[in-house]
């Protein structure tokens, strides 16, 4: 089913109103609607303090009260993304796709829920309801202070929005960004976050030998970029599927060759050593999509990015190649997002707030 939907992202000097109104303007104009049935509006984080103002100027500006989103440190469409200054973007939907709360109490085999919240509402029980969440954390531009949710056109005093795409089907993608170093191998001894053995070898000579050999000097490992992938389901493919939990590096312990993790681990945990970088994560950007595409099937009316600040134009060198390969795979292809400091994903084990992460979801109307 065809359905009416289009964007728009308009950045300026300072955060006002008219930023958020022109671009849903540009929006209906693109779509050729009068009134759409709902409207997703993102907002940097400058709009945080003036939230009430641009809510109902976008109200107004598109005739409908049906308007999701917050406030991110950076804003996306599938023309262009804004980061590090005020921006606006919105995405307008007419009639097919509904954009709204859920209905009843949540259950599991339910689409997704589109899942907005600040950090103090994106709590443990939130998230283990049951129902498979997509979206991000609100925060300000250094991920030091909330951001801003709204649903239905005005903010929510609890801090987090939940809504369902109704009449439409959905596809979620997560892209880690992780490169696997080497076999998964099992803890042999460990003491609290301190991995001390590992596959039979002390852990920081393990670690060094997984390495490429530019990155193997003791005193200036990335640990910007190393991580651990922890294997807890006996499967030959579990790292290809992306079942594994990533675990920050801390530290390495040059005295007894421990490595410290950002989690306790016990002996006969199976971990792997992993990195980040520019081309790793493009390589499975591009996996994630091709798999969200599989399932979708059909060509997608539109789709949603979720983008975490250390992976977006700051990690591809000013160029956001997660926009570029969804932009390539669907030329045109309306597409609304934001950066955050976190993301929330619908993982193998239930929902997450991770990071250095790119989440996708295809949007298609039935």
């Amino acid at each position: 089913m065809a359905i009416a939907v289009a964007t728009a992202l308009i950045r300026g000097t300072d955060a006002l109103p008219d930023l958020a109104v022109t671009a849903v303007k540009l929006a209906l104009e693109r779509a050729r609607l009068e009134h759409p049935h709902s409207v997703m509006l993102f907002l940097t984080s400058e709009f945080a303090r003036n939230v009430h103002a641009v809510l109902a100027g976008a109200s107004r500006a598109a005739n409908c009260l049906n308007v999701w989103g917050c406030t991110a440190p950076g804003v996306l469409t599938e023309q262009d993304w804004a980061i590090d200054q005020p921006a606006a973007c919105a995405m307008v939907i007419g009639d097919g796709v509904a954009l709204g709360p859920p209905r009843g109490q949540p259950a599991p085999g339910l689409s997704p829920q589109l899942s907005l919240a600040v950090p103090s509402a994106a709590t443990a029980a939130w998230l283990d309801e049951g129902v498979a969440r997509f979206g991000i954390v609100s925060t300000d531009a250094g991920a030091q202070a909330p951001g801003r949710v709204w649903g239905h056109g005005q903010p929510t005093p609890e801090g987090r929005a939940t809504a369902v795409f109704s009449g439409a089907r959905m596809a979620i993608g997560v892209a880690r960004g992780i490169r696997a170093l080497g076999e998964v191998q099992m803890v042999d001894a460990s003491d609290g976050y301190d991995v001390h053995r590992l596959g039979n070898q002390l852990a920081l000579n393990s670690l060094l030998r997984a390495l490429p050999p530019e990155l193997r000097e003791e005193a200036r490992l990335p640990f910007n970029q190393l991580f651990v992938g922890e294997v807890t389901e006996a499967l030959d493919n579990a790292v290809e599927c992306g079942r594994f939990r990533v675990l920050p590096l801390i530290s390495v312990n040059h005295d007894d060759r421990s490595v410290t993790l950002g989690q306790r681990i016990e002996p006969g945990a199976r971990l792997f050593w992993g990195l980040r970088s520019p081309l790793g994560a493009e390589e499975d950007m591009r996996r994630t999509v091709d798999a969200a595409a599989d399932e979708i099937g059909d060509p997608p009316s539109f789709g949603v990015l979720f983008s975490c600040m250390g992976r977006g134009p700051y990690f591809y060198g000013g160029q956001d190649r997660d926009l570029d390969i969804v932009r390539n795979r669907y030329p045109g292809l309306p597409l609304i997002g934001a950066y955050s400091a976190g993301q929330i994903a619908p993982l193998y084990e239930g929902n997450a707030l991770i990071q250095n992460s790119a989440l996708l979801a295809l949007i298609k109307a039935d």
